[in-house]
């Protein structure tokens, strides 16, 4: 129960058996460790986004179980509750656009419903049939299980159906059908079950709803199920039981296959299909042992596999997922395993066994030439013969006495019984003790080779050696060639041995693959969909839906990358086309599409449901309008105040009216001579060209001069230059100063005549709020970065700073940071979190434990899928760190109600399904002059710490 086998593992030691049996009789067994029937939770939760943040709010609502949010402050880690995702406010960010397919909202733990009630529904003859479902006549005397939970979750998976046709959202919510299914599987013990029982009682429940719906409209006849026609085949089961011959016939649904151990597809159907010894199944001998074949008489036209990449790990006490690489095609011939072509397959699996056992022995010669030698380390062996005709062919090269003289030693000292006696010792020489040192004492000889080389050879023995050595590695090589072709002939006849054409008249086409990434108790399922109409793959992420390619479907799918790798894979038959083919009007002979393929309920339904958002985007727009009014108002009034404060004081402490006074100071003389409008235009372009030259000067990380004047960041992101003689007009007249109130007078006159055709206002403003946000994120950058050392408070000021610099470098590439500073730090910060809190846990005190999990809760959680956004290798890395560091408690034995906390903990760090939209308001922020703010930045750049990163 609590525990999830989730495909079909073998039964062993630990296991326990719960036969069943459907409503049509067919017999399952389900296997389950008994082990773990227990509190251990298996989890299933998702940490991919596609979503832009940037554009994403946070908002307050009451929390469901799984979720958790962002803190403003440190204050809120004393907070009881949490707050979760939610939509974003704006409804245009929920708006499907035209034509794009419609996703499903996660709901907690349920990202596997979206990718299989996708796969489903992307069948267009099975859209049909639950659209067109209409419940049986009388339902008051139907069993109380089907007409209380079998027919509700009918019409809410028709409701659902039909948003996914004609809804003007971008993707709608599955809840309702979700909770009726999730029903069927509560306990006291669990709260998951495994995603292949769901997938299984899903389709049992449509399998009944159908099959009422039969047996009412037929009268007199044997019901046909349209489940049962779509989605079910049948398989003949031939073999041999303790000698006795068997000849059965199975009904099958999702077909399951092994993975461990196969390379590919065929691999694994092939050992699904012959059990125990395949020759005795055949042949009069040994007629003792036990086989079995199974050949299909009847496929469905939607065949299923699931794939088993979970076993249990008996050893260690829990489940875990096999990465191992499967490869499948996109179109999978079966004839070979046709009951109508048993013998001939017979004969094509008998000359394979044949080739593979030539395989391996040639594959052993090989290995012997490749791998020559007898003792640990071994070498090809025509490189061996290649380094003994080296040898061979080596002059030996003896050393020199000198290099071999100790020049430690003093003067006069014996250097051995090589040296020559000095002539003329002197006292001290003749009264010195001898002293033992082996690194002279014990010196090589003086005919020793510097290199290895044969100490005698003959040229006749040289010649004669060589010819032997280069005949034996030409030998060598022509064999190991002559292996690997045998070896590559014998791989392409085994993989050409099923492409002749009487075995490929059954081709099934891949139409959906369902790919789960994680480990075995936590993971994210998204599903990849072929569209026919397009002619291109798409990927089904929850609410995210985007185009994809065969090769990303590939590195996803096979195994290998990231933990990832399919679980399921549809295929549908290539020679049935009304499984993908949209209806026709029987009148008009045109494609039905939209609302055109609903009945008139579910019509009725879907309009009621595009009004009520449709009157959700006009409230918001309404509302939108009110606050840029108000805005308008409100800056025309600051605009106002701004300019009768600056006819009385002048800030000291900003450079920008100071700059202004010193030119027109330096244009006195022509205003002397030529009036006041002439040393208006001298002290403009004084000050203009002034800034330019600040916006084209390389300067070091500390020196910021986009932060000095408004200008400069106008010039660098190429603002129209009508924003910019606006602006720079505008800061002449509230440059007050006595000697310049004619000059002002000009400046004014020149502002006024620039009409509202010249400068579009909403883009004036626009560029001066980009500027304001620039400054903003200056102030939580430099503000995170000086309280780094306190994560907890550093955190919320890097978070929004990275989230508006990101906003801003949308726009330009100079319009904000470095971002790869900011995100450096942001992923730092958080990682010295999940190293506080892990070790808080790992303390198990009670008051450390609680602290701990608050911070991941409300800090580190809610921060993860701003990482996974990025999509960037380190962020990535970091994530999956900090899930590993949580998830490796999983297999360490701790107190109870550790263990309940850590599962209760465990899908909040790894179900990060639903959507992200924003953090609440930012801490407020003081005002800073342009002086101190300039300061501070040149303070905090200069630091070792940001110039290493």
């Amino acid at each position: 129960d609590a525990f999830c086998p989730h495909a079909s593992p073998s039964p062993g030691e630990g296991f326990k058996a719960f036969p069943r049996q459907d409503n049509r009789g067919r017999s399952a067994v389900l296997w389950y460790p008994v082990m773990y029937r227990s509190k251990i939770v298996c989890l299933y939760c998702v940490f991919l986004y596609t979503r832009d943040f940037l554009t994403d709010k946070f908002v307050s609502h009451p929390p469901p179980p799984l979720h958790a949010s962002i803190a403003e402050n440190k204050a809120s880690l004393k907070r009881t509750h949490t707050e979760v995702w939610s939509d974003s406010p704006n409804p245009h960010d929920r708006k499907r656009i035209d034509g794009c397919p419609v996703g499903l909202k996660n709901v907690g733990n349920t990202c596997w419903f979206s990718a299989v009630i996708q796969s489903l529904f992307h069948l267009l003859e099975f859209q049909r049939l639950v659209l067109n479902y209409s419940p049986p006549a009388r339902v008051l005397d139907l069993p109380r299980n089907q007409k209380h939970r079998n027919l509700p979750f009918m019409q809410e998976l028709r409701n659902l159906f039909s948003l996914m046709v004609g809804s003007k959202r971008k993707y709608v919510d599955p809840s309702r059908a979700v909770e009726i299914l999730k029903d069927a599987f509560k306990s006291s013990e669990s709260q998951q079950q495994d995603v292949s029982e769901f997938t299984h009682k899903l389709l049992d429940w449509l399998e009944d709803a159908f099959q009422m719906k039969a047996e009412e409209d037929s009268v007199g006849e044997k019901p046909k199920n349209p489940m049962v026609e779509l989605f079910y085949g049948r398989f003949l089961a031939v073999g041999i039981l303790e000698g006795k011959k068997f000849e059965n016939t199975e009904m099958f649904g999702q077909y399951p296959l092994q993975v461990n151990g196969f390379k590919d597809l065929h691999e694994c159907l092939e050992a699904a299909m012959i059990e125990g010894e395949i020759e005795s199944l055949h042949s009069a001998e040994n007629s003792a042992r036990s086989g079995q074949e199974h050949w299909f008489t009847e496929l469905p036209p939607v065949l299923t596999f699931e794939l088993s990449r979970f076993e249990f790990n008996q050893a260690l006490g829990r489940p875990e997922k096999i990465h191992s690489k499967l490869e499948f095609s996109s179109v999978l011939y079966m004839d070979r395993y046709m009951d109508r072509n048993r013998e001939i397959t017979r004969i094509k699996r008998e000359e394979i066994r044949r080739l593979k056992e030539h395989l391996t022995l040639l594959q052993q010669r090989l290995e012997r030439y490749l791998s020559y030698g007898s003792g640990p380390k071994r070498f090809p062996l025509a490189d061996v013969l290649q380094y003994a005709m080296e040898f061979a062919s080596s002059k030996p090269v003896c050393t020199s006495p000198v290099e071999d003289i100790d020049t430690s030693a003093p003067p006069g000292e014996s250097l051995g019984p090589t040296s020559a006696p000095s002539t003329a010792p002197s006292v001290a020489q003749q009264q010195r003790v001898p002293v033992h040192k082996p690194f002279t004492h014990s010196r090589l000889r003086p005919d020793l080779p510097m290199h290895p080389a044969p100490r005698h050879i003959t040229e006749e023995e040289l010649r004669v050696l060589e010819g032997c050595l280069h005949r034996w590695r030409s030998e060598v090589e022509n064999d190991t060639c002559d292996l690997q072709g045998s070896i590559s002939r014998i791989h392409r006849s085994i993989d050409l041995m099923y492409s002749d054409k009487s075995m490929m008249q059954v081709p099934y086409r891949l139409h959906a693959v369902l790919v789960h990434e994680g480990q075995a108790n936590a993971g994210h399922y998204w599903a990849y969909i072929y569209d026919p109409h397009q002619c291109c793959w798409m990927k089904y992420n929850d609410i995210s839906v985007t185009k994809s390619s065969w090769e990303e479907l590939v590195r996803d799918s096979f195994g290998g990358y990231r933990n990832a790798s399919a679980y399921c894979l549809m295929y549908i038959n290539d020679k049935k086309p009304f499984l993908i083919e949209e209806e026709f009007d029987k009148e008009t002979g045109q494609i039905l599409s939209g609302m055109d393929k609903l009945p008139p309920d579910l019509k009725r339904y879907v309009i009621e449901d595009n009004e009520l958002f449709d009157k959700e985007v006009e409230e918001w727009d309404a509302m939108q309008a009110r606050k840029a009014q108000q805005e308008k108002l409100d800056l025309a009034s600051a605009a106002a105040a701004s300019t009768a404060a600056s006819s009385t004081s002048t800030s000291s402490s900003s450079p920008q009216p100071m700059s202004i006074i010193m030119a027109i100071g330096k244009s006195s003389s022509v205003y002397e001579k030529n009036g006041p409008e002439a040393a208006f235009f001298k002290a403009i372009k004084l000050e203009y060209a002034r800034l330019v030259r600040f916006a084209q000067e390389d300067t070091p990380p500390e020196i910021d001069y986009r932060l000095q004047h408004i200008i400069v960041y106008f010039i660098q992101n190429e603002a129209p230059k009508k924003i910019l003689e606006r602006t720079l007009l505008t800061q002449f007249i509230f440059a007050f100063y006595f000697q310049c109130k004619s000059i002002m007078k000009v400046a004014r006159a020149k502002l006024d005549l620039i009409t509202p055709e010249e400068v579009n206002m909403d883009a004036y403003e626009m560029w001066h709020q980009d500027y304001r946000n620039f400054r903003e994120t200056t102030i939580f950058m430099v503000t995170g970065l000086e309280l780094f050392q306190n994560y907890v408070e550093a955190l919320v000021y890097l978070i929004y700073s990275h989230q508006y610099n990101k906003e801003l470098l949308l726009k330009g590439p100079y319009r904000g940071h470095d971002e790869d500073l900011l995100t450096y730090y942001r992923r730092e910060c958080l990682l010295k979190l999940n190293e506080q809190a892990a070790a808080m846990f790992e303390s198990g005190e009670e008051p450390e434990v609680t602290s701990g999990l608050s911070i991941m809760n409300e800090l580190v959680v809610p921060c993860i899928p701003l990482l996974l956004a990025q999509d960037t290798e380190k962020d990535l890395l970091a994530v999956e760190d900090m899930r590993n560091r949580w998830c490796s408690y999983l297999g360490q034995e701790m107190e109870a109600n550790l263990q309940e906390k850590l599962t209760d903990f465990l899908p909040k760090l790894l179900d990060c399904s639903t959507e992200i939209k924003s953090f609440h308001d930012p801490p407020n922020l003081p005002s800073y002059s342009t002086l101190e703010l300039c300061e501070r930045f040149s303070r905090i750049m200069s630091q070792d710490t940001v110039e290493d990163c």
